[in-house]
């Protein structure tokens, strides 16, 4: 089975000389399909500069980071814009929604960059509220919606183009704990019912306990790599 992700001595360095900043330093590891991983680490890690560079949002300094086997350093940022559009879904801990717009607009979006059909892209945007629990929400705008119903919409933008890798950033940040633990869950149904690969920054070991495999990164390195009860004990 091919990884989605594979990692091979991926290195990224800002600055230069006595103020340059090591935030990735030889970092190694494989993600395949199916996995559900947290990554995790103190702050300044440099676990969101990993998840950037998964994301094809960033690139590295050294090293090679390959897509599904694809060099990703062969890639124009044309290119990397198709891939992110057409094989990553995001989701942010601040929901990034559109304000004035519905939820079901909201999903759309991602669909109408695509240039899908109106019909087939608000069918495809009800499916996607429908299987995260929210179709009887989606003629309500964000400012009507829980914040737990904002994420669960922000997560049916992800999921509307059907995205080979999941990617969400601390997606429980700005929730209380009952929200958390329903969005956690529907990850997790995500993962264990429909297959799709997850991978999730948190800094919360409750939620990253959820998780199949946790990456521990300290200073740039990642120092752990194994279950949630082997690197949270």
């Amino acid at each position: 089975m091919i990884p989605i992700i594979t990692m091979q001595g991926i290195e990224k360095t800002y600055g230069s000389g006595n103020t340059e900043v090591r935030a990735l330093d030889g970092v190694d590891f494989a993600i395949y399909p199916g996995e559900f991983v947290a990554v995790m680490g103190p702050s300044g890690s440099g676990k969101s500069t990993c998840m950037n560079i998964v994301g094809c949002l960033d690139v590295p300094t050294a090293g090679e980071y390959r897509f599904c086997g694809l060099d990703i350093a062969r890639f124009q940022m044309d290119q990397l814009a198709l891939l992110r559009r057409n094989y990553l879904g995001f989701v942010f801990q601040s929901f990034n929604l559109i304000p004035r717009t519905s939820a079901l607009e909201n999903v759309e979006l991602p669909l109408v960059y695509k240039g899908v059909p109106r019909k087939e892209r608000r069918d495809r945007a009800l499916k996607a509220l429908a299987d995260v629990g929210l179709a009887e929400r989606a003629d309500h705008t964000p400012a009507e919606l829980s914040g737990g119903q904002q994420q669960r919409v922000a997560i049916a933008r992800a999921l509307v183009t059907n995205p080979t890798l999941l990617l969400a950033d601390e997606p429980t940040g700005n929730l209380d704990t009952s929200t958390t633990e329903d969005v956690i869950n529907l990850l997790k149904r995500l993962n264990e019912k429909r297959g799709i690969t997850v991978v999730m920054v948190t800094h919360e070991p409750e939620v990253a306990q959820h998780a199949k495999r946790v990456l521990w990164f300290v200073d740039g390195k990642l120092q752990k790599d194994g279950t949630p009860e082997e690197v949270l004990r």
